[in-house]
């Protein structure tokens, strides 16, 4: 083999070399999110839902019951844990025990799970007008402010994600969601329909059709055009 040939592929070897050679990424720039809805992200808090009932011998107060019933309303929208907690040595002890009651009741009957409902007691420290007090976790989105920071979209030539972009995106999801709670956990399944899963079924064993029938409107056909 000639020197000249021994030359090229000494150069050829040292090229490919220099190519597999990794180079070193500079820091912030590797771990910088490659999608816009990874730079925008929903931030989800939570705090606390309190409402406080006064404790009374004569059942719920008609304010009592309002309160209570949005506040089954706002559990039936998010979901979660309600702890009710009834003073002890405070108001009087058989009292206390019918309000707890009624309270737990009223909820049961507006659809709460009574798994969902837990029954405790806090110290009131004598004190004889101590209220019941019924807690929740409410949750909250906030949506970002877009449109600070903006960057020459003409010239990109680092190909890096650009700052504001997917900011409204996020922003517009995170206003319009109805339960801010979905983004963090699933949402529960609805019951499937009972009835018509038995219409189904028997139809299935008597061998008839089983899909509902189609009305007139629901047939069409393909119109022909002339020539």
């Amino acid at each position: 083999m000639s020197a000249s040939r021994l030359l090229v592929l000494a150069a050829a070897t040292l090229a490919l070399s220099a190519c597999a050679t990794s180079r070193e990424v500079p820091v912030g720039k590797a771990d910088q999110p490659r999608t816009p809805t990874e730079l925008w992200r929903a931030q989800v808090s939570t705090q606390p839902a309190e409402i406080r009932l006064a404790v009374r011998g004569e059942g719920l107060s008609a304010a009592q019951s309002d309160a209570l019933a949005a506040f089954a309303a706002d559990w039936r929208g998010e979901g979660g844990p309600i702890v009710l907690r009834a003073p002890v040595s405070g108001p009087d002890a058989a009292l206390t025990a019918r309000s707890t009651e009624a309270v737990r009741g009223f909820l049961l009957d507006q659809g709460v799970s009574n798994a969902e409902v837990s029954v405790m007691g806090y110290d009131a420290k004598g004190d004889r007008a101590a209220p019941l007090v019924l807690t929740r976790q409410q949750y909250s989105v906030t949506v970002p402010e877009c449109g600070r920071e903006w960057t020459n979209l003409a010239r990109s030539w680092k190909n890096e994600v650009q700052p504001n972009f997917g900011c409204a995106t996020t922003a517009n999801m995170a206003a319009q969601i109805a339960n801010p709670a979905d983004l963090i956990r699933p949402a529960a399944s609805t019951p499937a329909d009972v009835q018509r899963r038995e219409v189904v079924l028997d139809k299935y064993r008597q061998g008839e059709i089983t899909a509902t029938k189609r009305d007139e409107q629901a047939n069409g056909a393909v119109a022909k055009a002339g020539n």
